[in-house]
């Protein structure tokens, strides 16, 4: 019941930036949590950068101070800045959602992901 359109990415040397985003359309009662998640070949899905509707943003370790994680409500979008990137993070990148279907389901959300884009990052 959420669609998720994904842009962004791309091909960019060691240092260099890159800008995705996401947005959700549908029908949803709310969005709770967007985020970003990454997978890179042969390695296991792994958090990136979250947003909750109201609170603290969180990240991985690894890519802190260096990406930035925002959210537009008013377009249920949600955008991933990656600063001073390095060929680690090189991966398929995808868009996560976290909401409610209608006012009922109120504390059982359902999750969406993106399709996915590629950022590769070139030494």
């Amino acid at each position: 019941q959420v669609h998720l359109v994904e842009s962004g990415g791309g091909l960019v040397q060691a240092g260099g930036s890159l800008r995705l985003s996401c947005e959700a359309s549908g029908r949803f009662f709310s969005i709770n949590t967007m985020g970003w998640y990454r997978q890179a070949p042969g390695k296991q899905r792994e958090l990136v950068a979250t947003i909750p509707s109201g609170g603290r943003t969180n990240y991985a370790d690894s890519v802190k101070g260096r990406f930035t994680i925002s959210r537009d409500n008013a377009k249920n979008s949600v955008t991933l800045q990656m600063n001073a990137l390095k060929p680690e993070d090189t991966a398929v990148y995808y868009c996560y959602v976290n909401y409610y279907v209608n006012y009922f389901s109120i504390g059982v959300p359902e999750d969406t992901w993106g399709q996915g884009t590629q950022v590769t990052v070139s030494a």
